[in-house]
């Protein structure tokens, strides 16, 4: 039986109030309750993580599936680079994290040399095309690449589980899918 695929989604650090302090005890919970996601999707047949390597929940998501490698030697990370220059703005220290992670990706799928205006909505899209579940931090908010992931997740009739960054509830809407017990979609 083929292994299901996830890919992250959501805000970066300025999307959320406590900002780049990841010391803060609200970042702390997120990132705790966002690894607990990522074990539960691993022990109902997720085998493969999907990141986008930008700084936030990518950055976070791609962590914890780092740190259940040992008690899941099958997972498998998959870096989906929109652009080959996409930290070489951050700070230097972001930039060794995006590196180390990096390193430890079992695949790397860069979909643009240079940054364009429009790789970041590609790298979206090839996100959910390959993804059986969209695992997105999303504060509803309407507009901006995480929403526009959510509803293209949605309209390609994917499961998509929602953590609300401020309640940390998990919302699981199924798209068309049809569901395992865990409310996963079936292998094919």
């Amino acid at each position: 039986m083929k292994g299901l695929t996830c890919a992250f989604t959501g805000h970066r650090p300025s999307g959320f109030h406590f900002g780049y302090q990841e010391a803060h005890p609200d970042c702390v919970r997120l990132r705790r309750r966002l690894a607990e996601e990522v074990l539960e999707l691993a022990e109902n047949g997720v085998t493969t993580f999907l990141t986008g390597m930008a700084q936030g929940t990518d950055l976070w998501g791609a962590e914890a599936v780092l740190a259940l490698r040992q008690q899941f030697p099958a997972l498998r990370l998959v870096a989906v680079i929109p652009c080959r220059t996409q930290p070489s703005r951050w700070s230097a220290a972001v930039r060794t994290r995006y590196f180390r992670i990096l390193e430890q990706c079992d695949e790397a799928v860069c979909l643009s040399e240079a940054c364009t205006r429009t790789c970041m909505h590609v790298r979206n899209r090839w996100l959910v095309e390959h993804a059986d579940v969209l695992l997105a931090v999303y504060n509803g908010v309407r507009s901006g690449g995480t929403a526009y992931t959510v509803q293209y997740a949605l309209t390609r009739k994917k499961q998509v589980r929602i953590l609300d960054p401020v309640t940390l509830q998990r919302t699981v809407l199924p798209g068309r899918l049809q569901t395992g017990a865990q409310g996963l979609p079936l292998p094919e």
